[in-house]
């Protein structure tokens, strides 16, 4: 089994080089495709020194894979561009900002590796490891989507906003994603639910961060996901 780890980073440089850090860590047959998305804080330079360092001398369990956008386009916008890349059996979804642990793979593999699911969700509410006590507000937003997801789509997640999420590879190719940015995450769980994917939820870390520490997503998103859940019930 190889594992294919994406990135989309944008205006991570004070945390991206930690982040592959720990990607690396994982002992597993992997490559690492990273996706700069028209950041404007020195990432793309980190990026293109650290693409520099891992010409010479590929190493099978880290291969690292860097994709540059023209602009600024977004989280789903990335995942798009790094899918042609692709050559994994599995692909995870692995935020750069450090809230999301890379220990926990073992444990979302899991369901799939044993055959049991084509798609693996973490879920920060429920079991699993340490967490960051913040934001209630955030936190009820994301409840409140979740709701609205599990009501159109009939499943019963308990954290359709998560970042950790996994797919067999075939699963994640045969869906045509069209949101840019954080609408992703509401497009891709309507998409698999639509084609009856076996769907699991394993509890993870987080480590989440404030708005003064770098978080990006605001309650605008959360205006853009509810209409991002309608359009994709409806219409596609």
């Amino acid at each position: 089994m190889k594992l294919s780890v994406l990135i989309p980073v944008y205006n991570e440089v004070n945390t991206l080089e930690e982040a592959i850090r720990r990607v690396r860590g994982v002992r597993l047959p992997k490559e690492i495709i990273v996706v700069e998305d028209g950041s404007t804080d020195g990432t793309r330079e980190l990026l293109m020194r650290l693409a520099g360092e891992a010409k010479p001398a590929p190493d099978p369990l880290n291969d690292l894979k860097v994709l540059f956008q023209p602009k600024n386009q977004g989280k789903g916008a990335a995942v798009r561009s790094a899918l042609s890349h692709v050559t994994g059996d599995v692909v995870v979804i692995q935020d750069a900002d450090l809230e999301y642990d890379p220990r926990d793979y073992m444990r979302l593999l899991e369901p799939i590796l044993s055959g049991q699911a084509d798609v693996v969700y973490g879920t920060r509410f429920y079991g699993g490891g340490p967490h960051r006590v913040l934001l209630f507000w955030h936190y009820l937003g994301n409840q409140l989507l979740t709701l609205v997801s599990n009501v159109l789509t009939n499943l019963n997640l308990t954290d359709m906003e998560v970042g950790y999420k996994v797919f067999k590879s075939e699963v994640l190719k045969n869906i045509d994603l069209k949101s840019d940015r954080f609408g992703f995450e509401p497009e891709i769980t309507m998409k698999v639910a639509k084609k009856q994917c076996r769907v699991y939820e394993v509890p993870i870390s987080y480590h989440g961060r404030t708005y003064a520490e770098g978080k990006k997503i605001t309650w605008k998103d959360g205006i853009a996901t509810f209409y991002t859940l309608i359009r994709f019930w409806l219409w596609d």
